[in-house]
């Protein structure tokens, strides 16, 4: 189920929010202070993954934000991912690092879905979680998921389910009772399990690919790799009017082509390969033939040229003046200095070739991200503001390097076959926890699990809010209630005259029969329980007798035709006698008959049985 935010988000964005824990005691000023500094310490302790990070549309960023509508003075921001989903788990990932680096810190995040931390663990999650009751409650402090709980008879932490609890409210139970109010094991698995892998998953994220750019691309992305985004997605969302400006390259002319590697994230690298795209002739642009071992270097080429002068043509050239040195603001000072306190430069010699390319990436980040200007640039503007700012390598000597450039990534992670596919489905699902022994896969493909599971399915409780699955770890035991079972019987049995119905009220008579019936029981307990059980025997006749009425009725019907019946020898029924259905046998039958009809694909057989937990192999038989 989705966890939905009550206000209106954009779509594809997400919100993060970082909160001091204890504020009370703080002035408004000192907050501010407190948080300004916060800000600046987080993003140099995380300046180092945030530079080798190529994000969809927006990066990562934090800003101070003074108290308003009840929600305490933050620092925080949004990002948009668009169809990028790696970006926000980064995030949480960034979250649950900056955390537990700084404890006196709480962070809440959310996109349009809501609490996606939740719908990420739906599986374990309590019964009385739910989207009307998981507002302010879900944080990440100190590194783990942490759930503002609901009162209960057990624990008198928290808050009642149908109450809101305020952020400063939620934050105070969070900084006194911070046991009680982390997460369950099981969800804080689910979570973990989802950002596994970081920071080394940023190195794999990547894809590098040699690519034939005109050379001022080349000299733009050799200082800004992050431009790319941007490029890839004004070709990947162009229109007829962007493609006007491509018919002649003013910016980036074709025939200044050089060969280069170019790095782009997977999901970059996918939109522009995947792109079917014929240059206008009048481009200048010309592909050689498909066998030509450089065909993709110039097809991805191309199609990256085209993104940039779209960019390009829709803003003006920049004002000429130069931007101040970073080293004349007075933030850059306390930057550098956090950024050597976590070993940013890496031993490297001032000076030399690598901390000269490090201390760029460092300008670039805190001119980005630290350094709140007024206008912002848009992507086009930077692209010819650095284009103006720096000297254009000659053409020539980027076609010297042409020979040095690294191998290439190969891009077979494009294909997926059915098997993979498969496997990233189980996995995505929780089925497969590790791998599973052959005993175990064996007791899966049984036909009787198809029929104990079905029972078992049909056996639980289930309320208007779904099924209950039989296997679903999050199955709470039913828990017996000796007060509610009480009172119930009281009602059904009539023990208090006022609760009543007028159908009780119009079987006087009768009931003074049964209030007879039961005096004499009392006295004669022997005899009741033979007349109990006379009883029911009787009713068990009258009912069976009833379903032999039916049977009679269906036998030669098409709906009793469709059932199969007991095999037994012909010396057990007396001809033409009704023989009892096998009911697990019918069962199995119909289900495997319409996995049958599905053909291997998705349906309402298949995703029955996965739900119960069985999984039978694909059908060999093809008749």
């Amino acid at each position: 189920f989705l966890f939905a935010l009550k206000l209106v988000m954009q779509e594809d964005v997400v919100q993060y929010k970082l909160f001091l824990i204890q504020s009370e005691c703080l002035s408004s000023q000192q907050t501010q202070n407190r948080l300004t500094h916060l800000t600046e310490e987080i993003l140099a302790k995380v300046a180092p993954l945030l530079m080798q990070y190529i994000w969809q549309h927006q990066p990562f960023n934090l800003k101070y934000h003074p108290e308003k509508c009840g929600v305490p003075a933050h620092i925080g921001g949004s990002t948009q991912f668009g169809d990028n989903v790696e970006d926000e788990w980064f995030i949480v990932y960034l979250l649950q690092q900056i955390t537990k680096d700084f404890p006196e810190l709480a962070a809440r995040v959310e996109d349009n879905d809501g609490e996606f931390l939740l719908i990420e663990a739906a599986d374990y999650l309590p019964k009385w979680l739910n989207p009307d009751t998981s507002e302010n409650r879900v944080f990440i402090y100190q590194g783990e998921l942490h759930i503002i709980p609901s009162l209960s008879k057990s624990s008198s932490v928290g808050f009642p389910k149908d109450v809101v609890p305020g952020v400063e409210q939620a934050l105070a139970l969070l900084s006194t009772n911070t046991e009680a109010c982390l997460a369950s094991p099981k969800i804080r698995t689910a979570v973990r399990k989802r950002i596994a892998g970081y920071p080394e998953k940023i190195k794999a994220g990547l894809h590098h690919a040699h690519c034939y750019i005109p050379a001022g691309i080349a000299s733009v992305l050799a200082q800004r790799p992050d431009l790319v985004a941007p490029a890839v997605s004004a070709f990947y969302l162009r229109d007829p009017v962007d493609l006007q400006a491509c018919r002649r390259f003013k910016t980036f002319p074709p025939d200044t082509r050089v060969l280069t590697m170019v790095t782009f994230s997977r999901c970059l690298y996918a939109q522009l390969q995947q792109q079917q795209f014929t240059p206008d002739r009048r481009s200048g642009f010309t592909l050689p033939p498909r066998s030509h071992p450089q065909y993709r270097a110039h097809e991805l080429g191309m199609k990256l040229a085209h993104g940039f002068e779209i960019l390009c043509s829709k803003c003006r050239t920049p004002s000429s003046e130069p931007d101040a040195p970073v080293s004349c603001n007075p933030q850059w000072k306390g930057f550098m200095a956090s950024l050597k306190k976590n070993n940013y430069f890496r031993g490297e010699l001032e000076g030399s070739a690598r901390h000269k390319q490090l201390t760029r990436s460092a300008e670039n980040f805190f001119k980005q991200s630290v350094v709140s200007t007024s206008s912002v640039l848009t992507p086009g503007e930077e692209i010819l503001r650095l284009l103006q700012d720096c000297d254009t390598l000659a053409v020539e000597e980027l076609k010297k390097q042409e020979s040095q450039l690294p191998q290439e990534d190969s891009d077979s992670w494009l294909d997926i076959t059915a098997q993979d596919l498969e496997w990233m489905l189980q996995e995505r699902s929780g089925i497969r926890e590790g791998e599973d022994s052959e005993e175990e896969e064996v007791a899966g493909y049984s036909l009787v699990a198809v029929s104990q599971g079905m029972k078992s399915f049909l056996n639980t409780m289930s309320s208007h809010e779904g099924a209950e699955l039989p296997w679903s770890s999050s199955a709470q035991p039913f828990n017996v209630d000796p007060e509610s079972i009480s009172s119930a019987l009281d009602k059904l049995l009539g023990g208090k005259a006022e609760e009543l119905d007028s159908d009780d009220l119009d079987d006087d008579d009768d009931d003074d029969e049964d209030d007879d019936e039961v005096d004499d029981k009392v006295k004669e307990e022997d005899d009741s329980s033979g007349n109990a059980e006379t009883d029911g025997t009787q009713t068990l006749d009258s009912l069976k007798s009833y379903m032999d009425q039916m049977d009679e009725e269906l036998m030669n019907t098409n709906i009793g035709q469709s059932f199969s019946q007991t095999v037994n020898s012909e010396n057990d029924h007396e001809p033409g006698e009704i023989q009892p259905l096998d009911v697990d046998f019918n069962l199995v039958s119909n289900l495997m008959e319409s996995l049958s009809c599905q053909a291997g694909l998705a349906g309402p057989a298949s995703n029955l049985l996965q739900s119960l937990g069985v999984h039978l192999p694909p059908n060999s038989d093809p008749a």
